[in-house]
Protein backbone atom coordinates (compact mmCIF):
# COMPACT_ATOMS: atom_id res chain seq x y z
CA UNK A 1 0.00 0.00 0.00
CA UNK A 2 1.41 3.66 -0.72
CA UNK A 3 2.23 6.33 1.66
CA UNK A 4 -0.88 8.21 -0.07
CA UNK A 5 -3.14 5.63 0.66
CA UNK A 6 -2.32 4.80 4.25
CA UNK A 7 -3.07 8.55 4.77
CA UNK A 8 -6.91 8.16 3.73
CA UNK A 9 -8.92 9.96 5.92
CA UNK A 10 -12.60 10.49 5.95
CA UNK A 11 -14.41 13.07 7.98
CA UNK A 12 -16.92 10.40 8.94
CA UNK A 13 -14.60 7.88 10.84
CA UNK A 14 -12.81 10.81 12.06
CA UNK A 15 -12.71 10.43 16.35
CA UNK A 16 -15.32 12.82 17.23
CA UNK A 17 -13.31 15.44 19.79
CA UNK A 18 -14.14 18.79 20.90
CA UNK A 19 -12.26 21.89 20.94
CA UNK A 20 -12.29 24.28 23.30
CA UNK A 21 -11.96 28.37 23.57
CA UNK A 22 -7.90 26.89 23.90
CA UNK A 23 -8.01 26.62 20.11
CA UNK A 24 -6.23 29.53 19.31
CA UNK A 25 -3.08 28.55 21.84
CA UNK A 26 -3.08 25.46 19.88
CA UNK A 27 -2.72 27.13 16.77
CA UNK A 28 0.11 29.67 17.93
CA UNK A 29 1.87 26.89 19.72
CA UNK A 30 1.80 25.08 16.72
CA UNK A 31 3.12 27.55 14.52
CA UNK A 32 6.48 27.59 16.32
CA UNK A 33 7.01 23.89 15.20
CA UNK A 34 5.36 22.94 11.93
CA UNK A 35 4.99 24.49 8.59
CA UNK A 36 1.92 26.53 8.19
CA UNK A 37 1.99 29.29 5.65
CA UNK A 38 2.65 28.65 2.20
CA UNK A 39 5.66 31.05 2.09
CA UNK A 40 6.65 28.61 4.83
CA UNK A 41 6.21 25.47 2.82
CA UNK A 42 7.88 27.70 -0.33
CA UNK A 43 11.31 27.56 1.56
CA UNK A 44 11.42 24.27 2.75
CA UNK A 45 13.06 21.13 1.54
CA UNK A 46 10.96 18.36 -0.59
CA UNK A 47 11.30 16.34 3.11
CA UNK A 48 10.23 18.57 5.08
CA UNK A 49 6.89 18.88 3.06
CA UNK A 50 6.77 15.65 3.10
CA UNK A 51 7.26 15.36 6.96
CA UNK A 52 4.60 18.47 6.94
CA UNK A 53 2.21 16.60 4.93
CA UNK A 54 1.50 14.23 7.78
CA UNK A 55 1.29 16.98 10.44
CA UNK A 56 -1.46 18.37 8.25
CA UNK A 57 -3.05 15.53 8.16
CA UNK A 58 -2.80 15.15 12.14
CA UNK A 59 -3.96 18.49 12.52
CA UNK A 60 -6.79 17.36 10.34
CA UNK A 61 -7.90 14.31 12.68
CA UNK A 62 -7.48 16.78 15.85
CA UNK A 63 -9.46 19.46 15.32
CA UNK A 64 -12.00 18.90 12.64
CA UNK A 65 -14.34 16.79 14.37
CA UNK A 66 -15.33 20.53 15.74
CA UNK A 67 -14.63 22.38 12.82
CA UNK A 68 -16.07 20.38 10.11
CA UNK A 69 -13.88 22.27 7.19
CA UNK A 70 -13.67 18.74 5.38
CA UNK A 71 -16.03 16.57 3.49
CA UNK A 72 -13.32 14.20 2.81
CA UNK A 73 -9.42 13.69 3.47
CA UNK A 74 -7.56 11.18 0.44
CA UNK A 75 -4.63 13.04 -0.57
CA UNK A 76 -4.32 12.45 -4.51
CA UNK A 77 -0.65 11.63 -6.66
CA UNK A 78 0.66 14.99 -7.99
CA UNK A 79 0.63 14.66 -11.92
CA UNK A 80 3.75 16.48 -12.32
CA UNK A 81 6.61 18.79 -10.15
CA UNK A 82 6.95 22.76 -10.03
CA UNK A 83 7.41 24.96 -7.29
CA UNK A 84 3.95 23.65 -5.75
CA UNK A 85 6.00 19.94 -5.05
CA UNK A 86 4.33 18.59 -2.60
CA UNK A 87 2.50 21.44 -1.13
CA UNK A 88 -1.27 20.26 0.06
CA UNK A 89 -4.23 22.22 -0.51
CA UNK A 90 -7.94 21.72 -0.46
CA UNK A 91 -10.76 21.79 -2.78
CA UNK A 92 -14.30 23.32 -2.76
CA UNK A 93 -16.98 20.89 -2.93
CA UNK A 94 -18.48 22.28 -6.24
CA UNK A 95 -15.43 21.58 -8.20
CA UNK A 96 -14.82 18.13 -9.68
CA UNK A 97 -12.21 15.93 -8.94
CA UNK A 98 -11.73 12.60 -10.01
CA UNK A 99 -12.13 9.82 -7.46
CA UNK A 100 -13.04 11.93 -4.36
CA UNK A 101 -16.29 13.29 -2.99
CA UNK A 102 -18.58 15.95 -5.12
CA UNK A 103 -21.15 16.65 -3.63
CA UNK A 104 -22.33 20.30 -4.29
CA UNK A 105 -22.70 20.43 -0.24
CA UNK A 106 -26.28 18.85 -0.81
CA UNK A 107 -27.66 16.00 0.69
CA UNK A 108 -28.96 14.93 -2.89
CA UNK A 109 -25.95 14.11 -3.59
CA UNK A 110 -24.16 12.61 -0.86
CA UNK A 111 -22.02 9.73 -1.98
CA UNK A 112 -21.40 11.56 -5.06
CA UNK A 113 -17.86 11.25 -7.00
CA UNK A 114 -16.04 12.76 -9.26
CA UNK A 115 -15.27 10.94 -12.55
CA UNK A 116 -12.48 13.85 -13.83
CA UNK A 117 -10.87 16.71 -12.15
CA UNK A 118 -11.59 20.43 -13.27
CA UNK A 119 -9.11 22.18 -14.89
CA UNK A 120 -8.21 24.27 -11.67
CA UNK A 121 -7.29 21.11 -10.31
CA UNK A 122 -5.70 19.45 -13.35
CA UNK A 123 -3.43 22.69 -13.73
CA UNK A 124 -1.92 22.54 -9.55
CA UNK A 125 -1.70 18.96 -9.39
CA UNK A 126 0.50 19.34 -13.00
CA UNK A 127 2.39 21.60 -10.78
CA UNK A 128 2.91 18.71 -8.14
CA UNK A 129 0.58 20.41 -5.52
CA UNK A 130 -1.18 17.30 -3.75
CA UNK A 131 -4.88 17.53 -3.65
CA UNK A 132 -5.76 17.03 0.35
CA UNK A 133 -9.43 16.57 -0.23
CA UNK A 134 -12.54 18.39 -0.78
CA UNK A 135 -13.75 21.35 1.65
CA UNK A 136 -16.98 22.31 2.94
CA UNK A 137 -19.53 24.29 0.52
CA UNK A 138 -23.06 25.86 1.44
CA UNK A 139 -25.54 23.87 -1.03
CA UNK A 140 -24.99 24.53 -4.67
CA UNK A 141 -22.22 27.58 -3.32
CA UNK A 142 -26.00 29.43 -2.32
CA UNK A 143 -27.16 30.63 1.11
CA UNK A 144 -27.96 27.07 2.80
CA UNK A 145 -25.16 26.87 5.39
CA UNK A 146 -23.09 23.46 5.75
CA UNK A 147 -21.68 22.34 9.07
CA UNK A 148 -18.44 24.35 9.15
CA UNK A 149 -17.40 26.20 12.26
CA UNK A 150 -15.40 29.49 12.65
CA UNK A 151 -12.05 28.30 13.94
CA UNK A 152 -11.04 31.92 15.46
CA UNK A 153 -14.12 31.28 17.50
CA UNK A 154 -16.53 28.04 16.98
CA UNK A 155 -20.01 29.89 17.97
CA UNK A 156 -19.34 31.77 15.09
CA UNK A 157 -19.94 31.34 11.13
CA UNK A 158 -16.97 31.29 8.90
CA UNK A 159 -18.90 32.73 5.86
CA UNK A 160 -20.17 31.61 2.60
CA UNK A 161 -19.93 29.82 0.52
CA UNK A 162 -16.65 28.55 0.66
CA UNK A 163 -17.01 28.28 4.44
CA UNK A 164 -14.61 25.22 4.51
CA UNK A 165 -12.04 26.39 2.32
CA UNK A 166 -11.47 29.66 4.44
CA UNK A 167 -11.61 27.22 7.65
CA UNK A 168 -9.22 24.53 6.49
CA UNK A 169 -6.59 27.73 5.93
CA UNK A 170 -7.58 29.23 9.12
CA UNK A 171 -7.36 26.48 11.59
CA UNK A 172 -3.73 25.91 9.51
CA UNK A 173 -4.86 22.38 8.17
CA UNK A 174 -3.69 23.32 4.86
CA UNK A 175 -1.30 26.22 3.16
CA UNK A 176 -4.19 27.41 0.53
CA UNK A 177 -6.89 26.18 -0.89
CA UNK A 178 -9.60 27.15 -3.80
CA UNK A 179 -12.67 29.03 -3.38
CA UNK A 180 -14.88 30.46 -6.02
CA UNK A 181 -17.27 33.25 -5.57
CA UNK A 182 -20.83 34.27 -7.49
CA UNK A 183 -21.39 37.32 -5.01
CA UNK A 184 -19.39 37.19 -1.65
CA UNK A 185 -17.84 33.79 -1.17
CA UNK A 186 -14.57 34.49 -0.95
CA UNK A 187 -13.95 37.72 0.52
CA UNK A 188 -17.00 37.71 3.15
CA UNK A 189 -15.33 34.29 4.44
CA UNK A 190 -11.43 35.09 4.50
CA UNK A 191 -12.65 38.71 6.49
CA UNK A 192 -14.80 36.27 9.02
CA UNK A 193 -11.59 33.80 9.18
CA UNK A 194 -8.84 36.66 9.67
CA UNK A 195 -7.37 35.05 6.30
CA UNK A 196 -6.05 36.13 2.77
CA UNK A 197 -8.99 35.60 -0.30
CA UNK A 198 -8.50 36.33 -3.47
CA UNK A 199 -11.14 36.57 -6.35
CA UNK A 200 -8.92 36.68 -9.56
CA UNK A 201 -10.47 38.59 -12.57
CA UNK A 202 -13.67 37.35 -14.50
CA UNK A 203 -12.77 34.65 -16.87
CA UNK A 204 -8.89 34.51 -16.12
CA UNK A 205 -8.93 31.08 -14.28
CA UNK A 206 -11.43 28.36 -16.17
CA UNK A 207 -14.45 27.15 -14.83
CA UNK A 208 -14.30 24.20 -16.46
CA UNK A 209 -15.28 21.04 -13.90
CA UNK A 210 -16.97 23.99 -11.37
CA UNK A 211 -20.52 23.94 -11.22
CA UNK A 212 -21.88 27.00 -12.24
CA UNK A 213 -24.78 28.99 -9.87
CA UNK A 214 -24.41 32.21 -12.57
CA UNK A 215 -21.68 31.83 -15.26
CA UNK A 216 -21.91 35.76 -15.88
CA UNK A 217 -20.36 35.88 -12.01
CA UNK A 218 -18.91 32.84 -11.37
CA UNK A 219 -15.31 33.16 -10.63
CA UNK A 220 -12.43 31.39 -8.90
CA UNK A 221 -9.73 31.94 -6.29
CA UNK A 222 -7.77 31.08 -3.13
CA UNK A 223 -7.47 31.53 0.36
CA UNK A 224 -3.83 31.69 2.44
CA UNK A 225 -2.73 33.17 5.13
CA UNK A 226 -1.16 36.37 3.69
CA UNK A 227 -1.34 38.26 0.99
CA UNK A 228 2.58 37.17 0.39
CA UNK A 229 1.78 33.72 0.10
CA UNK A 230 -1.08 34.78 -2.10
CA UNK A 231 1.25 36.64 -4.39
CA UNK A 232 4.15 33.71 -4.08
CA UNK A 233 1.37 31.24 -5.01
CA UNK A 234 0.11 33.56 -8.29
CA UNK A 235 3.71 33.58 -9.16
CA UNK A 236 3.57 29.42 -8.76
CA UNK A 237 0.74 29.27 -11.31
CA UNK A 238 2.86 31.05 -13.65
CA UNK A 239 1.41 34.07 -13.38
CA UNK A 240 3.41 37.60 -13.71
CA UNK A 241 4.43 39.14 -10.32
CA UNK A 242 7.00 41.92 -11.72
CA UNK A 243 7.06 44.87 -8.71
CA UNK A 244 4.69 47.96 -9.01
CA UNK A 245 4.78 51.85 -8.13
CA UNK A 246 3.25 53.21 -5.50
CA UNK A 247 -0.05 53.73 -6.46
CA UNK A 248 -2.89 56.55 -5.61
CA UNK A 249 -5.31 54.37 -3.66
CA UNK A 250 -9.23 55.28 -3.55
CA UNK A 251 -11.76 54.99 -0.81
CA UNK A 252 -15.73 55.81 -1.17
CA UNK A 253 -16.43 58.98 -0.20
CA UNK A 254 -18.59 57.40 2.80
CA UNK A 255 -19.01 53.51 3.37
CA UNK A 256 -23.13 52.63 4.00
CA UNK A 257 -24.33 50.08 6.15
CA UNK A 258 -21.41 48.74 7.76
CA UNK A 259 -21.08 47.63 11.26
CA UNK A 260 -19.58 50.55 13.49
CA UNK A 261 -16.51 48.18 14.43
CA UNK A 262 -15.86 47.75 10.91
CA UNK A 263 -16.66 51.32 10.25
CA UNK A 264 -14.06 51.79 13.00
CA UNK A 265 -11.48 49.65 11.73
CA UNK A 266 -11.70 50.69 8.19
CA UNK A 267 -11.21 54.52 9.39
CA UNK A 268 -8.13 53.55 11.21
CA UNK A 269 -6.44 51.56 8.18
CA UNK A 270 -6.78 54.44 6.06
CA UNK A 271 -5.58 57.03 8.53
CA UNK A 272 -2.69 54.61 9.45
CA UNK A 273 -1.94 54.09 5.47
CA UNK A 274 -1.94 58.01 5.43
CA UNK A 275 0.35 58.81 8.09
CA UNK A 276 2.50 55.99 6.25
CA UNK A 277 2.35 58.42 3.02
CA UNK A 278 0.30 56.35 1.11
CA UNK A 279 -1.99 58.52 -0.91
CA UNK A 280 -5.76 57.87 -0.34
CA UNK A 281 -8.61 59.99 -2.94
CA UNK A 282 -12.22 59.61 -2.08
CA UNK A 283 -14.20 58.12 -5.14
CA UNK A 284 -17.66 58.92 -5.48
CA UNK A 285 -18.72 55.47 -6.33
CA UNK A 286 -21.55 54.67 -3.33
CA UNK A 287 -24.75 55.52 -5.71
CA UNK A 288 -22.63 53.10 -8.81
CA UNK A 289 -22.49 50.60 -6.45
CA UNK A 290 -25.88 50.06 -5.23
CA UNK A 291 -27.26 49.75 -8.65
CA UNK A 292 -24.27 47.11 -9.35
CA UNK A 293 -25.55 45.34 -6.82
CA UNK A 294 -29.22 45.36 -7.57
CA UNK A 295 -28.38 44.80 -10.85
CA UNK A 296 -25.97 41.40 -10.16
CA UNK A 297 -28.89 40.48 -8.48
CA UNK A 298 -31.16 40.15 -11.39
CA UNK A 299 -28.32 38.51 -13.33
CA UNK A 300 -27.81 35.86 -10.33
CA UNK A 301 -31.56 34.63 -9.82
CA UNK A 302 -32.29 34.55 -14.27
CA UNK A 303 -28.63 32.57 -14.50
CA UNK A 304 -29.16 30.43 -11.54
CA UNK A 305 -32.65 29.69 -12.65
CA UNK A 306 -32.29 28.63 -15.88
CA UNK A 307 -29.43 26.21 -15.16
CA UNK A 308 -30.95 24.63 -11.86
CA UNK A 309 -34.81 24.99 -12.82
CA UNK A 310 -34.54 20.90 -14.33
CA UNK A 311 -32.58 20.19 -10.84
CA UNK A 312 -35.66 22.30 -9.30
CA UNK A 313 -38.03 20.82 -10.89
CA UNK A 314 -36.95 17.21 -9.29
CA UNK A 315 -36.39 17.95 -6.29
CA UNK A 316 -38.11 21.24 -5.36
CA UNK A 317 -38.11 22.41 -1.50
CA UNK A 318 -34.85 19.80 -0.88
CA UNK A 319 -32.86 21.98 -2.83
CA UNK A 320 -32.96 24.65 0.18
CA UNK A 321 -32.22 28.74 -0.20
CA UNK A 322 -31.31 27.56 -4.28
CA UNK A 323 -35.29 26.35 -4.40
CA UNK A 324 -36.37 30.11 -4.09
CA UNK A 325 -33.86 31.54 -5.84
CA UNK A 326 -35.49 29.46 -9.15
CA UNK A 327 -38.77 30.36 -8.23
CA UNK A 328 -37.79 34.31 -8.62
CA UNK A 329 -35.54 33.78 -10.75
CA UNK A 330 -37.92 32.01 -13.13
CA UNK A 331 -40.53 35.13 -12.85
CA UNK A 332 -37.54 37.96 -14.57
CA UNK A 333 -38.13 38.37 -17.71
CA UNK A 334 -35.68 37.82 -20.46
CA UNK A 335 -35.84 41.81 -21.19
CA UNK A 336 -35.34 42.81 -17.38
CA UNK A 337 -31.83 40.38 -17.03
CA UNK A 338 -30.66 41.76 -20.82
CA UNK A 339 -30.82 45.19 -19.17
CA UNK A 340 -29.17 44.41 -16.03
CA UNK A 341 -26.46 43.02 -18.10
CA UNK A 342 -26.08 46.62 -20.01
CA UNK A 343 -26.08 48.19 -16.90
CA UNK A 344 -23.36 46.35 -15.19
CA UNK A 345 -21.49 47.28 -18.31
CA UNK A 346 -21.96 50.66 -18.68
CA UNK A 347 -20.82 50.75 -14.84
CA UNK A 348 -17.60 48.77 -15.97
CA UNK A 349 -16.79 51.23 -17.98
CA UNK A 350 -17.31 54.16 -15.69
CA UNK A 351 -14.95 51.98 -13.20
CA UNK A 352 -12.27 51.53 -15.63
CA UNK A 353 -12.27 55.49 -15.88
CA UNK A 354 -12.10 55.72 -11.93
CA UNK A 355 -9.05 53.44 -12.03
CA UNK A 356 -6.85 55.41 -14.07
CA UNK A 357 -6.78 57.67 -11.55
CA UNK A 358 -6.85 55.21 -8.67
CA UNK A 359 -5.81 52.30 -9.95
CA UNK A 360 -6.87 50.42 -6.39
CA UNK A 361 -9.52 50.78 -4.46
CA UNK A 362 -10.40 50.63 -0.82
CA UNK A 363 -13.23 48.97 0.93
CA UNK A 364 -14.80 46.72 4.04
CA UNK A 365 -14.78 43.57 3.14
CA UNK A 366 -17.85 42.65 4.76
CA UNK A 367 -20.04 44.37 6.87
CA UNK A 368 -18.80 43.21 10.05
CA UNK A 369 -17.48 40.45 11.94
CA UNK A 370 -18.93 37.01 11.53
CA UNK A 371 -22.11 36.51 12.91
CA UNK A 372 -22.99 34.61 15.88
CA UNK A 373 -24.40 31.37 15.30
CA UNK A 374 -24.39 28.70 12.30
CA UNK A 375 -27.99 29.71 10.89
CA UNK A 376 -26.51 32.32 8.21
CA UNK A 377 -23.20 33.06 6.70
CA UNK A 378 -23.41 36.82 6.61
CA UNK A 379 -24.27 39.34 4.33
CA UNK A 380 -22.24 39.65 1.12
CA UNK A 381 -23.59 43.08 -0.06
CA UNK A 382 -19.72 44.46 -0.02
CA UNK A 383 -18.63 42.17 -2.45
CA UNK A 384 -21.67 41.72 -4.71
CA UNK A 385 -20.73 44.72 -7.42
CA UNK A 386 -17.36 44.19 -7.46
CA UNK A 387 -18.10 40.51 -8.63
CA UNK A 388 -20.54 41.54 -11.26
CA UNK A 389 -17.42 44.47 -12.16
CA UNK A 390 -15.45 41.41 -12.76
CA UNK A 391 -12.65 42.70 -10.86
CA UNK A 392 -10.12 41.35 -9.10
CA UNK A 393 -10.50 41.48 -5.08
CA UNK A 394 -8.75 40.32 -2.30
CA UNK A 395 -9.38 40.74 1.10
CA UNK A 396 -6.63 40.94 3.89
CA UNK A 397 -6.33 40.93 7.40
CA UNK A 398 -7.36 44.02 9.43
CA UNK A 399 -5.51 45.20 12.82
CA UNK A 400 -7.92 44.11 15.40
CA UNK A 401 -7.15 44.63 19.05
CA UNK A 402 -9.87 42.28 20.42
CA UNK A 403 -12.82 40.77 18.83
CA UNK A 404 -13.36 38.90 15.95
CA UNK A 405 -11.23 39.38 12.82
CA UNK A 406 -12.05 41.87 9.98
CA UNK A 407 -11.22 41.91 6.68
CA UNK A 408 -9.49 45.11 4.05
CA UNK A 409 -11.11 44.74 0.86
CA UNK A 410 -9.21 45.97 -2.04
CA UNK A 411 -10.02 46.29 -6.09
CA UNK A 412 -8.73 46.85 -9.45
CA UNK A 413 -9.41 47.23 -12.76
CA UNK A 414 -10.03 43.71 -14.57
CA UNK A 415 -6.57 42.39 -15.30
CA UNK A 416 -4.82 44.02 -12.95
CA UNK A 417 -4.25 40.81 -10.79
CA UNK A 418 -0.69 41.79 -10.33
CA UNK A 419 -1.28 45.27 -9.19
CA UNK A 420 -3.53 44.45 -6.17
CA UNK A 421 -1.53 41.56 -5.00
CA UNK A 422 1.41 43.56 -4.79
CA UNK A 423 -0.17 46.60 -3.29
CA UNK A 424 -2.19 44.22 -1.18
CA UNK A 425 0.95 42.82 0.12
CA UNK A 426 2.54 46.41 0.94
CA UNK A 427 -0.53 47.40 2.47
CA UNK A 428 -0.01 44.59 4.87
CA UNK A 429 3.06 45.11 6.25
CA UNK A 430 2.22 48.83 6.59
CA UNK A 431 -1.04 47.85 8.51
CA UNK A 432 1.21 44.93 10.53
Amino acid sequence: MSSFENRKINRRSLLIGGISGAIGAKLRTAQTRRLETLTQWLNASRSKREEALQQCLDRIREMDPSIHAWVQVLPQKPTGDGKLAGIPFGAKDIIETRSLATEFGSSIYKGRIGSTDAAIIRDLRQRGAILLGKTVTTAFAYFTPGPTRNPADLEHTPGGSSSGSAAAVAAGMVPFSIGEQTVGSILRPASYCGVTGFKASYGLLSMDGVLPLAKSLDTLGFFTHTPSDMLLLWEAMGHPTGAVENLVLGAPESVPDVEPVMQAAFSDALSALQRAGVSIQSVNIVGMLAKVADDARTVLFYEGAQFHKQRYNEYGAQLGSLADLVREGLQIPEARYDEAKRSIAESRGRMAEIYKSTPVILMPAATGPAPLGLSSTGDPRMNRPWTALGTPAISIPLPVRSGLPLGLQLTAENGQDTVLLQTAVRLCKILA
